[in-house]
């Protein structure tokens, strides 16, 4: 038996506070202690086992993002720890607050021939090394007394965006620890009051002069300030796109929608920069994704924007950590404006009839099985009120991204920071354990869409969906291959060969084996794709479809639409 005060009964008590309640993880013997503590205070926290650390630490992320909050992530070292990279590179690349707790052989052991040791001694690599790079925060705790100021900086660090990580050998772990309960540290508001002046002199002056654009991004997620941005917008009278990543900051439905940006984009977004005075960034740093197919309008626009870092693109920035407060202190001041002659300014109504959208145009396919746009607005008239929405890598995604209609107060979330396929399984995962139960009380479903290239890479987390019956209905669209690179194969290397075909699997058969109690479907037809998805919606607990695609088809993708065959 222990006290109740050790180190890890620190940790989770304080991972309490908060406000996680889930603590995604592989177990192992340089973790266990913490796995204990849950257990000692399961009122307080969840720890879910998943099957592999690549992701748990999805869950964790996918957590984060679905909650604004920050997601908890633990594993053992060796292989453990370092099965969290991908995982963690892709919450910092996407700046997701995760936080990592991982175990380490015992301190007298380390550069001794301890098994798994990455102290860097006696010829070991570094964790410490290993990790830094993809974090905001790396530290080894070298004695239980300087667990809480490490663990202030990390939460600290992590929700500045990105992983902090915390090395914990496991005698550290079991060590008594005497100290205050965790406090959170308060969330500090920052924003370049400067730099705001001059986005808001650039807003008096191109609304009297024209239309402005807005192209909203994923940090409007992460700061939960979707409500802000909609007002903000109808003050403006702007029309508004998305970047890839964050369909669910603005409603399709909304006046001023103009679509997706970038290389899964619509061409109304493109045609509304062109004539744009004035295009404001929010949010979004417009990488290559978001802007794939806009440069030539981004260049003959003034560019101005507001966000915790500034754009790839030149423009007139203004930092912000808070998305929210900003775009509310900006409507303060703009909604009853003095424009640059001294009339004042007033908010002008908005209609609401739903914009249309031009889906891009693909060549025919002529292969086996559904296509892409059909079976995504198949899924489109099948989601139920709230939904949530995750979708892998390659073919598959930017189908979901340029086609999805998302429900409102749904959350959409793709990978674009890695790319990593799979991350989508623990992803979703890990957000319906947050979101599962709706305000009134009622389930809310998550779907969770990916080519079967990613499943081979990480479907097995359905296990975990399905032990916690989770609201989960996996869609695997499957084509026996990596469709996106077999389009590369044939538009960049002519087509004379391809690695990325496989031997014809049968999903929904397999699934349908190992869970037999598990609601599967493997429709053939829309018809029955309609009927498999409204099953799914209907029935408890986890559900599984196939979907057989062409693997020949090409995506909605901007790049492989304007690509010269070689």
């Amino acid at each position: 038996m222990h006290s109740g005060t050790r180190v890890v009964d620190h940790l989770v008590k304080a991972v309490s506070a908060l406000g996680v309640r889930h603590i995604f993880g592989v177990g192992g013997a340089n973790i266990e202690d913490l796995y204990d503590a849950a257990f000692d205070h399961r009122e307080l926290i969840t720890a879910v086992v998943a099957k592999h650390e690549f992701s748990a630490a999805t869950m964790a992320d996918g957590y984060a993002r679905s909650t604004s909050g920050i997601g908890v992530v633990c594993a053992t070292s060796g292989g453990g720890a370092v099965n969290l990279v991908a995982g963690l590179a892709e919450s910092f690349a996407s700046r997701v607050p995760v936080l990592a707790l991982i175990g380490q052989p015992p301190t007298v052991l380390e550069g001794k021939g301890a098994f798994q040791d990455s102290s860097g001694q006696a010829g070991s690599f570094d964790a410490v090394r290993l990790f830094t790079p993809i974090s905001q925060y790396c530290a080894r705790v070298d004695s239980p007394a300087d667990l809480p100021a490490h663990l202030l900086h990390a939460v600290a660090a992590a929700r500045r965006g990105g992983p902090a990580v915390l090395l914990l050998p496991k005698d550290i772990q079991q060590s008594d620890l005497v100290a205050p309960d965790f406090v959170p540290p308060a969330r500090a508001y920052r924003r370049e009051i400067e730099g705001l002046w001059r986005v808001s002199q650039a807003l008096r002056t191109a609304r009297t002069t024209g239309k402005l654009v807005i192209i909203a991004g994923d940090q409007v997620a992460r700061d939960d300030a979707r409500a802000e941005l909609a007002r903000f917008t109808a003050v403006l009278d702007a029309a508004v796109g998305v970047a890839p990543d964050a369909k669910d900051v603005y409603h399709h439905a909304d006046p001023g929608f103009s679509g997706v940006s970038g290389s899964m984009g619509h061409p109304e977004l493109a045609a509304a920069v062109r004539g744009a005075v004035l295009c404001l960034l929010i949010g979004t740093r417009m990488p290559v994704t978001a802007r794939a197919g806009l440069e030539d309008a981004l260049q003959g626009v003034p560019l101005a924007s507001i966000g915790d870092a500034e754009p790839f693109l030149p423009s007139t920035h203004a930092r912000s950590n808070n998305l929210a407060k900003t775009l509310t202190e900006l409507c303060g001041e703009l909604d009853a404006g003095v424009d640059p002659t001294g009339h004042i300014v007033r908010l002008r109504p908005r209609h609401a009839r739903e914009p249309v959208l031009t889906p891009l145009a693909v060549p025919p396919s002529q292969g086996p099985g559904l296509r892409y746009r059909e079976v995504v607005e198949t899924i489109n008239a099948a989601l139920p009120e709230g939904a949530d929405v995750f979708a892998d890598a390659g073919n598959t995604g930017a189908a979901v991204v340029h086609h999805l209609r998302l429900p409102r107060d749904g959350r959409f979330t793709v990978a674009l920071g890695m790319g990593g396929m799979g991350y989508a399984f623990g992803a979703g995962i890990g957000s319906a354990f947050a979101r599962h139960r709706r305000g009134d009380g009622g389930l809310r479903r998550t779907f969770i869409i990916a080519g079967d290239g990613a499943f081979f890479m990480h479907g097995m987390e359905i296990h975990t969906a399905i032990e916690h019956e989770l609201p989960i209905t996996f869609v695997v669209f499957n084509n026996n291959a990596h469709a996106m690179c077999i389009t590369r194969e044939q538009l960049y290397y002519g087509d004379r060969y391809s690695f990325n075909r496989f031997r014809p699997a049968n999903p929904g058969a397999g699934i349908a084996a190992m869970f037999p109690d598990l609601c599967t479907h493997t429709p053939v037809t829309l018809a029955e794709l309609d009927a498999a998805l409204r099953h799914c919606v209907g029935s408890p607990g986890p559900s599984f479809i196939a979907v057989d695609c062409d693997p020949d088809e090409i995506p909605p993708f901007t790049p492989f639409l304007t690509a010269p065959r070689r």
